[in-house]
């Protein structure tokens, strides 16, 4: 159903961008098999599982892996995996037990994906930390801000989610098209911090051209340029502009009707720029707006909230977002035409769906059941 589809992913209960990238993964066909602790113990932001996107399309068993029995359990599943993620603190895994030296003799082949704030090494390797840690630390967070004004964390996108689960969904992807040739897994190191700074590899090209500043909020992607924001309308909305190209840029100019404006790149008249665009986009509404900009290339939107943009036409011609368990949310990504993936399953409760995925895994009734001796529990 997905061009992963036979890929066989083991992911340890975790948080954030761990659970994102086994998303991915799952997304794209893999069958995902959670383990779970026990019992909810508190990570994270509480919400009912069955709100937890990122479970989606996922199946689980439940194993205490400080329970005695619980390494041997973990690794006859580790045997039948193609691929391992786990996203606690560097050493957690060895002290149970479970680290890439142990996986790598019970399954030469596996891949063994980390996922951490700071990395597998480092003086800062076993520091507490959350993804505005990560991305302040990469020299991200001072970037995002308007002139003048302390920076802004955007959400937890840049650490957790791209430069985290993202990194972590390639790099796994990456090592299983590595062991196809070669026969060997190995482990896949995904920091945040790494990530999160790769996510702004441009911006170290136009630093070292001397096209930008590292002073927040006066370049011309950071709010710094009047034709690249955002601006309020009469109804107390938003709208984003991005006229970046001349060409763009007039046809902004000409839907706006203005007769005299500064020129584009003039920087010293850029306050004035910024006045009269701020000025005129307030005398009509967001929707006016929308309408003058019809059909535009002026690098035009309107700026919408979350339930907005899942009812917007362009969004529902491309099925962009879906129902999964009652819960709106974006739909698999990116699309493919032969292997097109079908998500079908909400987030699992724990243990849900784990005798499924046992038995789609090759463990005879036997096996199954010497693993719920030795403290694997499951539903069907």
């Amino acid at each position: 159903m997905g061009p992963l589809t036979g890929v066989k992913v083991l992911e340890f209960e975790a948080i954030g961008p761990a659970p994102f990238a086994g998303m991915l993964l799952a997304d794209m066909g893999a069958e995902v098999l959670v383990i779970d602790r026990p019992a909810d113990s508190g990570l994270g932001l509480k919400r009912e599982r069955w709100y937890d996107v990122m479970m989606r399309g996922k199946r689980s068993v439940t194993l205490d892996l400080k329970s005695p029995s619980a390494k041997k359990a973990a690794l006859e599943l580790i045997a039948r995996a193609d691929a391992l993620i786990e996203g606690f603190r560097p050493g957690v895994m060895e002290r149970l037990g479970l680290g890439p030296e142990v996986a790598l003799e019970k399954n030469p082949k596996l891949v063994y994906g980390r996922m951490t704030g700071w990395g597998q090494q480092g003086p800062l390797a076993a520091r507490a930390g959350h993804d505005i840690n990560y991305i302040a630390l990469a020299g991200v967070l001072h970037a995002f801000g308007r002139k003048g004004e302390a920076p802004v964390p955007p959400l937890n996108l840049v650490g957790d989610f791209g430069g985290g689960g993202m990194l972590l969904g390639f790099g796994v992807v990456c090592a299983l098209l590595e062991a196809q040739r070669s026969g060997r897994g190995q482990v896949v190191d995904a920091a945040m911090i790494d990530g999160a700074a790769l996510l702004a590899a441009m911006f170290s090209g136009f630093l070292a051209a001397g096209s930008w500043s590292e002073e927040r909020g006066v370049n011309i992607l950071d709010t710094g340029a009047p034709w690249y924001d955002v601006y309020e309308t009469k109804d107390g909305k938003y709208v984003a502009i991005g006229a970046i190209e001349e060409k763009f840029f007039a046809e902004l100019v000409s839907r706006l009707r203005l007769e005299r404006v500064p020129p584009q790149h003039d920087r010293p008249q850029w306050p004035e720029m910024r006045e009269i665009f701020g000025k005129t986009f307030k005398s009509k509404t967001r929707e006016e707006w929308v309408r003058v900009f019809e059909g535009s290339d002026a690098c035009f939107a309107p700026v919408l909230s979350w339930s907005e943009a899942r009812a917007h036409p362009h969004a529902t011609a491309r099925q962009a977002f879906m129902q999964v368990g009652n819960v709106a949310q974006p739909a698999p990504a990116p699309r493919f035409s032969r292997t097109a993936p079908a998500l079908d399953r909400a987030p699992p409760e724990r243990g849900q769906g784990g005798r499924t995925t046992l038995t789609d895994w090759g463990f005879s009734d036997e096996q199954v059941r010497e693993l719920r001796r030795l403290g694997l529990n499951f539903s069907s």
